[in-house]
């Protein structure tokens, strides 16, 4: 599952540039070349990290930056400020308005992706990890195998990555066009009803018996992984399911 990075960059040669770089870290990437247009696209879906130029059309980075920490959804978003001003007032200036990182142009380009990598870990740590958990099921991303209750669920590649991406956001809803975009990727046509199609092989290879079953329909929403059931911890001495709730 391609992680997202927003490069928001009115420069097309820079903005082309950090588009081939960071794909080729196996990243997925949006450019957006305006900072009014970019607070529009931020407000429907939001990247796992925002590659932010300070001097924008529309709207400055720096009250996009300003209006992204004001929201809570966004409040929490890494953030790296690209900016030709190198002077100390300008990079604390940046800071202060919520940036997590500052780069200087010019830069190096393999300094800035080592700075994602770096956020990413700190940030998103869900988003490295090679085993992911929720309630009693186990993904291994390097192995490529799915456990429950310590039994092997044998997934298809598309449900394999249905799980992921529901396991790495536990409790979010996914609209079927989010689903589409982050599994099936943008570049795809695929229509929204292959969604429920793979959702519904994955509970049936998942859910086994009186099994609970992890993945919540919200009508007219999509779906979501139950945030009640990752709450839900193995017992280490005998694999039993208790509460993890006090």
């Amino acid at each position: 599952m391609a992680t997202r990075i927003a490069v928001v960059e009115d420069e097309d040669a820079l903005g082309i540039l950090l588009r081939y770089n960071l794909e080729a870290e196996g990243y997925q990437v949006d450019v957006i070349t305006r900072g009014d247009e970019a607070d529009l696209r931020l407000k429907e879906e939001l990247p796992d990290l925002l590659i932010l130029d300070w001097m924008l059309p529309g709207l400055s980075g720096v009250e996009l930056c300003r209006r992204l920490r004001q929201r809570g959804e966004s409040e929490q978003l890494p953030i790296i400020m690209l900016t030709a001003r190198g002077e100390e007032s300008e990079r604390v200036r940046g800071l202060s308005v919520g940036a997590d990182d500052y780069v200087v142009k010019p830069f190096s380009t393999p300094e800035l992706i080592a700075r994602v990598r770096a956020m990413l870990r700190r940030a998103k740590p869900e988003k490295i990890s090679k085993l992911l958990t929720a309630g009693d099921i186990d993904l291994d991303r390097e192995n490529h195998r799915v456990r429950r209750a310590g039994r092997e669920i044998r997934l298809g590649p598309t449900e394999f990555k249905l799980m992921e991406f529901f396991m790495q956001s536990p409790g979010r809803v996914f609209s079927r066009e989010q689903l589409l975009d982050g599994v099936w990727g943008r570049d795809i046509y695929v229509d929204e009803r292959t969604v429920d199609v793979h959702v519904g092989r994955l509970r049936k290879a998942i859910n086994r018996g009186r099994e609970r079953d992890p993945i919540r329909t919200v009508r007219g929403a999509g779906y979501a992984l139950d945030e009640q059931f990752c709450a839900i911890a193995k017992s280490p001495a005998t694999g039993s399911m208790k509460s993890a709730r006090p």
